[in-house]
């Protein structure tokens, strides 16, 4: 059973960044693909960006392109998501996610969840 915690949320201005992490412990990290979902408030939760077990394949959502960069340190069972240029639309909860198979831009693609990270961007 994989475990995911996810840190790094918090206050920002508009303009500004972020970066997320993604703790994973209970399970073969460098095999799962890993992935953000954002739930913004009211919203039904949506992709954000996945990245493959290696890491040599990333896939983002139109939102974020040219914004966001996913990432990840298999020595260290961690995920990363860095968020530049952020924008109030941005505000909501960052969910990490692990899947088994391959890469998803759905949730039910998606094995195990932590949960979640509160992101506010102030205008």
């Amino acid at each position: 059973q994989v475990q995911l915690v996810e840190s790094g949320g918090g206050l920002a201005q508009a303009g500004g960044s972020l970066r997320l992490f993604c703790a994973a412990s209970g399970g073969p990290f460098s095999t799962y693909a890993m992935a953000w979902f954002h739930e913004a408030p009211g919203k039904e939760r949506v992709f954000v960006a996945a990245i493959s077990p290696s890491g040599d394949y990333t896939d983002y959502a139109d939102s974020v392109k040219g914004r966001f960069a996913i990432s990840r340190d298999n020595a260290k069972n961690t995920a990363f998501l860095q968020m530049s240029s952020l924008s109030p639309e941005d505000t909501g909860v960052y969910y990490c996610a692990a899947a088994r198979l391959r890469t998803g831009i759905w949730a039910r693609e998606y094995d195990y969840w932590g949960q979640g990270t509160q992101v506010t961007v102030s205008s």
